[in-house]
């Protein structure tokens, strides 16, 4: 994800008015775009997803995937548009027939090769900053979960590993197994050679 170059400062009216694709992200006042989810990011989504669908089904909160707009500080400067991989909001006057108005519960992100610096740094404090009570941060190749708790202002981070299952903080008694959303990798073993044809002429 890369910062497009701009000498003006945008809000969420101006981002209302930009195309769909591609799409953007705004990160105070400055317009980010983002790359096309890979088909390992959408399936991560989609593990998680449904673990949280379950677990939720007959309760007040409610989980969304991308891409839904977030505005993460619709009541000062509306300057901030963001995009999470996965949400939870317990709060449902925050939801509204556009976007979501306000900070999440919990928010999601799945690191991909362009977004690593976005998601570990810009995000996570812009997150920290608008009071996001849980922020998770995936990443595919380590097959890690960095969960953030907000404790007095300040995330405190405690990793899972694939073989876990990550105790939602926000969610009493919710717990997302890690073993759904990474699933054994196929090996092969070192001293099995491919199989060649062979022509046999009569």
């Amino acid at each position: 994800m890369d910062a497009v170059q701009a000498e003006v400062y945008y809000t969420y009216q101006d981002y209302l008015t930009w195309p769909d694709y591609p799409r953007y992200e705004l990160i105070d006042g400055q317009p980010y775009m983002m790359a096309s989810p890979s088909p390992e990011h959408q399936e991560i989504i989609l593990a998680l997803g449904s673990q949280f669908h379950g677990f939720l089904k007959g309760k007040p909160c409610r989980v969304f995937t991308l891409p839904l707009d977030v505005r993460l500080n619709e009541n000062r400067f509306d300057d901030t548009v963001v995009q999470p991989d996965l949400l939870v909001v317990c709060d449902n006057n925050k939801i509204t027939k556009k976007c979501c108005e306000g900070a999440p519960d919990l928010v999601i992100e799945i690191v991909s090769p362009s977004s690593g610096q976005m998601d570990r740094l810009i995000k996570f404090k812009r997150y920290q900053r608008a009071g996001v009570r849980e922020y998770w941060i995936v990443d595919p190749e380590t097959r890690i979960v960095q969960v953030h708790v907000l404790n007095d202002g300040t995330y405190t981070a405690s990793p899972y590993d694939s073989s876990e299952k990550v105790p939602v903080q926000i969610l009493p008694g919710c717990e997302i197994d890690l073993a759904d959303v990474f699933p054994p990798k196929e090996e092969t073993p070192d001293n099995e050679a491919p199989k060649a044809e062979t022509e046999k002429n009569n």
